[in-house]
């Protein structure tokens, strides 16, 4: 099946072709970890975790790159406000970003330097740390002081946006006045050009900084990318991902290092951006009260609901959090398992996941269609009377949603709360007063389990539950359906 991504270079949606046939670079900006996660930042991750899985189902051998600020102005100053070292800042908010990565199904970072087998290709992960590449960072300022495409000035080193002429500027199709003020910097005297960014800057002595020609320092933020995806990937490579709020200027001045580095050289070969995320309709903020860490949003949701919530809006398009939408992922997931839980003792067909999510993926990572797919799989599978056929919907179904991250799980783990996934499988969990959808589904599984074991007791005693809410429940053929009355 071929795959089509829109560049965001281009501004079209292109066929992908890969650089060598049935390899794949692909380079992710990572968090610059300096406190917990937000939402914002796990959408880009799970999103272009999703690309990954769909090129490895394609047959590629994906190596995936993504790494970790963890030199950074804000690293300085939030170890200084926590009275904590920065190495000690570093590891402890990298350990838990990991965490709240893996709570979301995001592939790891390989342990060992070998891919490992996933779908018909192979997968590695690459995460390299800034601090780790300081010597890359400093050969490549050097190159570009050499091409005159950099100048050193009062203890700084700059790169010279005018050296590029009007190619600089092509990747975010910005105006050079647009550009200027996007930087959102104050225009530095040491500057030639108000649009010039720094490449390096000088440390004073309670700063983390290494030792260069220019003098002690440490590098700009848009230097780090260059050197660090041209240290795992090679100069040119295929897929370059991350939020649309990067493209100006992170992107853009990625483009300018690497080409004038390299004489031109290209850089990423396709563009992948994600839309923003609100928050109730506005920017996420502190000082607005609707800031969300995956950390907080965990504490409310499973974590492959909190997944789900972020692949059923379309990647490009922006994505406004709710807790109504959050409840309705919550939902659609219980769903799901509750499917999986009543069809258990049916063997598990072939798990290869169905064509039309495949297809659905392969068109632009169309994730709100793929998963309408596998909703209507789970309708089929219910429906379903034939034994064979239901065995083999239920392995389109589990494979379908593990090609997007989902259904990793067996149905006691996602409902027991197994790891942070907060869904106690109790009537307790429901609400004593309004009672949810999530909770209407709970509630079910909880008898379905209850006839199972005989206690036909406690079935009674939910369906009274349910019916003091207003839920009448219809035992049928294809199993329990509910009304509100």
């Amino acid at each position: 099946m071929t795959l089509h991504l829109y560049n965001t270079a281009h501004r079209k949606k292109e066929e992908f072709v890969p650089m060598e046939p049935g390899k794949v670079g692909m380079y992710v900006c990572g968090p610059t970890v300096y406190d917990r996660a937000h939402i914002g930042n796990a959408r880009p991750v799970v999103i272009f975790d999703v690309l990954a899985r769909l090129l490895c189902h394609l047959g590629y051998e994906v190596t995936y790159v993504r790494n970790i600020t963890d030199v950074d102005d804000k690293i300085i100053e939030a170890a200084k406000a926590n009275g904590e070292s920065i190495e000690e800042l570093t590891q402890r908010t990298t350990a838990a970003f990991h965490e709240d990565m893996d709570e979301l199904n995001a592939l790891k970072a390989n342990k060992e330097p070998s891919a490992i087998e996933l779908g018909n290709g192979s997968f590695k992960m690459i995460e390299p740390r800034a601090t780790e590449h300081i010597d890359g960072m400093i050969k490549m300022i050097d190159k570009l002081i050499e091409k005159s495409h950099a100048y050193y000035k009062d203890d700084h080193v700059l790169f010279d946006v005018t050296s590029m002429g009007d190619d600089y500027g092509k990747l975010s199709g910005r105006s050079r006045e647009e550009m200027i003020e996007g930087a959102r910097v104050e225009i530095a005297p040491h500057k030639n050009d108000p649009a010039d960014f720094v490449l390096w800057k000088p440390s004073t002595g309670d700063m983390p900084g290494w030792d260069s020609r220019w003098g002690r320092g440490r590098p700009g933020w848009h230097i780090e990318c260059s050197v660090m995806s041209e240290a795992t990937l090679g100069i040119t490579f295929d897929i370059h991902g991350g939020g649309r709020d990067l493209i100006f200027p992170h992107h853009e001045n990625e483009v300018a290092q690497s080409c004038c580095a390299h004489d031109g050289a290209p850089f990423a070969r396709y563009w992948v951006h994600n839309g923003f995320l609100m928050v109730d309709g506005k920017k996420m903020s502190k000082s607005l009260g609707n800031f969300r860490t995956v950390q907080d949003v965990l504490e409310d949701a499973p974590g492959e609901a909190v997944r789900l919530y972020m692949l059923k809006t379309p990647y490009r398009k922006p994505l406004n959090w709710t807790d109504y939408g959050l409840d309705q992922a919550k939902t659609e997931m219980s769903k799901l398992y509750i499917v999986l839980k009543d069809f258990d003792e049916v063997k598990t067909g072939p798990l290869e996941p169905n064509s039309e999510v495949v297809s659905a993926l392969s068109d632009d990572l169309d994730t709100h269609a793929a998963f309408i797919t596998i909703q209507n799989l789970a309708k089929q599978l219910r429906r379903e009377k034939n034994i064979a056929e239901q065995s083999r919907l239920k392995g389109q179904l589990i494979a379908s949603g593990q090609l997007m991250g989902l259904l990793e799980k067996t149905w006691q783990e996602y409902f027991q709360g197994v790891g942070i996934a907060k869904i106690q499988f109790t009537a307790e969990a429901v609400g004593a007063s309004t009672i949810t959808e999530d909770g209407i589904n709970l509630l079910i599984a909880e008898r379905n389990e209850a006839k199972k074991q005989k206690n036909f007791a406690r079935a009674d005693e939910i369906r009274d539950q349910l019916k003091s809410h207003g839920v009448l429940l219809e035992d049928g053929p294809g199993g329990t359906t509910w009304k509100r009355v």
